[in-house]
């Protein structure tokens, strides 16, 4: 049975959301800790990550405090690598497919994720960039999909790369956040999600990961738009 899950989250931050969607999948009894970014606990980097980031899982160890963390758990770090440590601990998960063919291409998808679209979102969002490149990105990844169901058919770790990022984008697009031409976003997120055209196969697949009701459990979108509000509405001045 697996031992006291402690994870030390932020709702801004789309990595920490990958695991507390996958801690969401397998039903695991967790304790979260959320974990100011802009002002973290002193006693965060030296008794949890060095790196002083999160998503962080505090494993095993005595029953405490979270905001007092035992030296006898374990502690781990990186989105990607938490949500395979989740998927190992709940394999009844299904988040790691079981065929090593599906499960590759979904790491293959994750990889696109992680290559293609979110730097190319960045940049688009920041107003470095062409809608062009992003879109390029967005057709790299609907190029992998299958005809229905989610990245390798059914959900997996692939979808849990990719959900928090594009929920973000539907945010910012939605209200017009961002360094890219005034009414932009709007415009770019009915060709991502209208379920037509161009990008037909991406805007079902979106839909489908929002639809989500580990995704729906684990995401404040009022919260997220103010802080987005905040952080972006002075990048066209």
């Amino acid at each position: 049975m697996p031992e006291r899950i402690v994870l030390y989250t932020a709702k801004i931050c789309p990595y920490a959301q990958r695991v507390e969607i996958a801690l969401q999948e397998a039903k695991a009894p967790h304790i979260q800790y959320q974990i100011d970014l802009q002002n973290k606990p002193e006693w965060y980097a030296p008794k949890v990550n060095p790196a002083s980031k999160v998503p962080a899982i505090a494993y095993g160890g005595p029953d405490v405090p979270p905001d007092q963390p035992s030296p006898e758990s374990v502690k781990l770090a990186e989105s990607l690598i938490l949500v395979e440590f989740v998927a190992d601990l709940f394999p009844h998960s299904a988040i790691l497919p079981t065929d090593p063919v599906r499960r590759a291409k979904a790491r293959f998808f994750v990889d696109g994720v992680s290559t293609k679209w979110v730097p190319k979102w960045h940049s688009f969002l920041q107003g470095k960039t062409s809608v062009d490149d992003l879109y390029e990105a967005v057709e790299y990844l609907q190029g992998l999909l299958p005809e229905q169901g989610y990245a390798v058919g059914e959900y997996s770790l692939a979808d849990i790369a990719i959900t928090p990022f594009l929920a973000r984008a539907r945010v910012a697009l939605l209200n017009d956040l961002g360094g890219y031409p005034a009414g932009e976003g709007p415009r770019v997120l009915e060709a991502l999600t209208s379920g037509s055209g161009r990008f037909a196969r991406f805007g079902k697949y979106f839909s489908d990961l929002l639809a989500r009701e580990s995704f729906k459990a684990t995401f404040d979108e009022a919260y997220i738009t103010e802080r987005y509000k905040t952080r972006f509405a002075d990048l066209r001045k």
